[in-house]
């Protein structure tokens, strides 16, 4: 009987951890793919917003804890300002200044996104090392 609880509850524990990730890629696409997109695309001549696997990879650079990349990103996505932008000097010149999303996102959304941003870009697979 215990074993049999045990997995039920490994599977319930599974199945709530994918919906969480699914409603977090859900809402990143909602709230954020109009600008950035996922991945590099061939072709970057029409991108409004560099793609979020670059954007990533400088965050990673910069902020080795989760909790300090998720602080940067909620306040740089509310309060955006050059001089704390991880983004390279001819992003920003060519893309502009990321538009505050005040008023766009709540703090629970822009929490939740921010969690699934380092959990899908900071992965070996990405070559990223944010722990």
């Amino acid at each position: 009987m215990k074993t049999l609880f045990l997995s039920l509850s490994l599977l319930v524990s599974l199945n709530l951890n994918l919906l969480a990730n699914d409603g977090a890629e859900a809402l990143f696409d909602a709230k954020c793919s109009s600008c950035h997109l996922k991945e590099k695309p061939q072709d970057m001549s029409s991108l409004v917003a560099p793609p979020i696997v670059g954007v990533m990879k400088h965050v990673n650079k910069k902020y080795h804890s989760k909790e300090e990349a998720i602080n940067f990103i909620t306040d740089f996505v509310m309060n955006p300002q050059k001089d704390k932008s991880v983004c390279k000097t001819q992003k920003l010149n060519r893309f502009g200044l990321m538009p505050s999303q005040k008023g766009k996102l709540t703090q629970e959304e822009l929490s939740t996104i921010s969690k699934w941003m380092i959990e899908n870009y900071s992965s070996k697979k990405h070559g990223r090392n944010c722990n």
